[in-house]
């Protein structure tokens, strides 16, 4: 059996709202290792594909970016994101609010205030088009042998965000730390299986060696590849074994880290829905932000009223960097 994980990021760059880390674990019942990464789109292609626009209807998983759609759309800007995170969770269950989908990914989400309204789940489609789709994907992954082990995701609000940028010196240093611990968990859950995980790499960096020898001090760390395209190291500990790659463009080669991006996409936009219901009530007429810097300053110069009315905190809500 082979453990096959893929982590990636979303809200690196914005000035509001969190930064999430996803990370998404499948089991592929009949795959030699080495022969490389599984195609999972092939194995699933029944139920799968990467297009918004099948005709098929199948679950479009792909890069976040490429499947949130429009506000002004035909359709809900979230429908082809919380579709496939959705009917991808392990959890029978169904996923009533955002409360509940923080609780299936293991994710604390923020406290603050302007968090706290309900958001009923789903947005962007009927709940039966959810079972729908879960059904569909459910039997093509007992087809090709494979199983959706784990989603899970970590929420960096500002408030934090901003306390481990001044402590670690960088939110660079925020972000690798928060993909370490996700590795870390991997590796605890499935630590006779030698998981294979896929990172996202962002930026040109391409060495990861120190990183991952100050996280696992005890490991012998092999480095199998650092080229411009990617990073390989291979992790090994008593008995256990690792291997972990930082990839450009992971999404676009890795169904786990394509479905990791639209887990992170999907609970930050969830939670932007928040906090913008919050402040527009607050200020009639204002326009929602997606947090985005430039926007951002323009949504920070109408709330300001509220924010010095209330007394708001303006580090638990502005990223400093």
């Amino acid at each position: 059996m082979l453990i096959y994980a893929g982590i990636d990021e979303a809200g690196y760059g914005p000035m509001l709202g969190p930064l999430t880390i996803a990370c998404a674990v499948f089991s592929v019942a009949d795959h030699d290792p080495a022969l490389g990464a599984p195609d999972l789109w092939s194995m699933l292609r029944s139920g799968v594909c990467r297009s918004r626009g099948d005709r098929r209807g199948r679950i479009a998983v792909d890069d976040s970016k490429k499947l949130k759609g429009v506000a002004d759309g035909l359709v809900h800007p979230l429908r082809h994101l919380e579709r496939g995170v959705l009917a991808f969770l392990p959890e029978e269950a169904p996923c009533a609010d955002c409360a509940a989908l923080g609780a299936m990914l293991r994710a604390a989400l923020p406290e603050t205030v302007w968090y706290a309204s309900r958001s009923p789940l789903p947005v962007g489609q009927t709940p039966e088009e959810v079972v729908i789709a879960r059904s569909m994907l459910r039997r093509a992954l007992e087809r090709a042998g494979v199983a959706c082990r784990l989603m899970t995701c970590e929420v960096i609000d500002a408030g934090p965000f901003n306390q481990q940028v001044a402590m670690m010196g960088s939110k660079a240093s925020v972000n690798s730390c928060a993909v370490l611990r996700l590795i870390d968990q991997v590796w605890r859950l499935w630590p006779a299986d030698h998981p294979r995980i896929v990172v996202d790499r962002q930026g040109g960096r391409t060495h990861y060696l120190k990183d991952l020898q100050a996280s696992f001090p005890e490991a012998r760390i092999r480095v199998l590849d650092e080229s411009p395209e990617l990073c390989r190291y291979e992790l090994v500990e008593g008995g256990r074994h690792m291997t972990v790659t930082f990839c450009v463009e992971a999404e676009r080669r890795h169904l786990p880290v394509a479905l990791a991006s639209m887990t992170a996409k999907y609970l930050r936009e969830l939670l932007m829905l928040r906090l913008n219901r919050y402040f527009a009530a607050l200020e009639p007429g204002l326009k929602p932000t997606a947090g985005y810097v430039q926007d951002a300053r323009r949504f920070v110069a109408e709330i300001e009223p509220a924010i010095r009315r209330l007394g708001l905190r303006r580090e638990a809500l502005i990223r400093s960097v």
